[in-house]
């Protein structure tokens, strides 16, 4: 993931995403760059849109960052409202049923 994030670095402030500026985004990172993986990168972004990939790849994201944080308390209501009609007896004896 660093070699993607030092290429929207620096598309993100303006400069051209070549081999020796990921490099020097990586070492100062603390990160030794493998030459082999950055050649992947630039062969992948070669000829792509940064600024509509990521609009594009925004949308899908919130939308299910969304969604599944509304469905969380809903699905905790349902467990306690199950909870809450068990007597005390009968959750000892689904225990007891456990261990023999």
């Amino acid at each position: 993931m660093e070699y993607i994030y030092s290429a929207l670095l620096l598309h993100k402030v303006g400069k051209k995403v070549e081999e020796s500026r990921v490099k020097a985004i990586l070492n100062a990172a603390g990160v030794t760059p493998d030459e082999g993986r950055i050649k992947v990168l630039l062969a992948a972004l070669d000829g792509v849109n940064i600024d509509e990939a990521i609009a594009s790849a925004n949308m899908p994201l919130a939308t299910t960052q969304i969604a599944a944080s509304e469905s969380v308390p809903v699905a905790k209501k349902k467990e306690e409202k199950k909870d809450e009609g068990k007597s005390a007896e009968e959750a000892s004896a689904g225990l007891a049923g456990l261990f023999g």
